[in-house]
């Protein structure tokens, strides 16, 4: 049985893998600059993971354990601070990637527990990990005092949405991120 906990700084290098599984290597090369790979973006999320100031901070991630092994992982922050915390990523972006990234759209905004990240490795897909990671991060924003989570899912992934919906998500409004068309989802208190 998988365990849900907080995750610890040690963990960056399994977080980082399973957020940029989450992001998909498509939308991490989108956001690299030209001579600028996925090994670079690997590097750029590793370096993020450990910072404590960063939207991606193993602070703002609940990871799913199977023993010491991180099989699983939500990242979530309160929507308000997404402009402070997005300032590790520009900077990390110029320094790793060669983008500079600070025109870069808003994915959420104040009022919600923004899912930045939700991914479980692949040999522990379909048994519930994500749906607990998920109602985990509705405690979080519980605990926050916010009243709901939100999250983009990309317009192509209808298992994701069947997921979302299935744990009380509803559709809200069309997005764009990554390059890609997404949908906006949220997860009030009474759900």
């Amino acid at each position: 049985m998988t365990e849900i906990r907080k995750a610890s700084k040690g963990q960056a290098s399994a977080i980082a893998s399973l957020i940029m599984m989450a992001m998909t290597d498509e939308c991490c090369l989108h956001f690299c600059g030209v001579g600028h790979g996925l090994d670079d973006f690997r590097k750029m999320m590793i370096d993020l993971v450990e910072r404590e100031d960063s939207q991606y901070s193993y602070k703002n991630t609940i990871v799913a354990m199977d023993g010491d092994k991180v099989v699983g992982v939500a990242v979530s922050y309160d929507g308000a601070i997404l402009h402070e915390l997005r300032r590790a990523f520009i900077l990390s972006a110029q320094k790793y990637i060669g983008k500079d990234h600070s025109g870069m759209d808003d994915e959420t905004q104040a009022g919600e527990l923004y899912l930045d990240s939700l991914a479980v490795s692949p040999e522990y897909r379909r048994q519930g990990i994500a749906r607990r990671l998920l109602m985990a991060t509705k405690e979080k924003a519980d605990r926050m005092q916010l009243p709901c989570v939100g999250l983009l899912v990309d317009k192509g992934n209808p298992a994701g949405e069947a997921l979302y919906a299935s744990v009380g998500f509803r559709y809200v409004n069309d997005n764009r991120w990554g390059g890609h068309p997404m949908k906006h989802f949220l997860l009030f208190h009474s759900q």
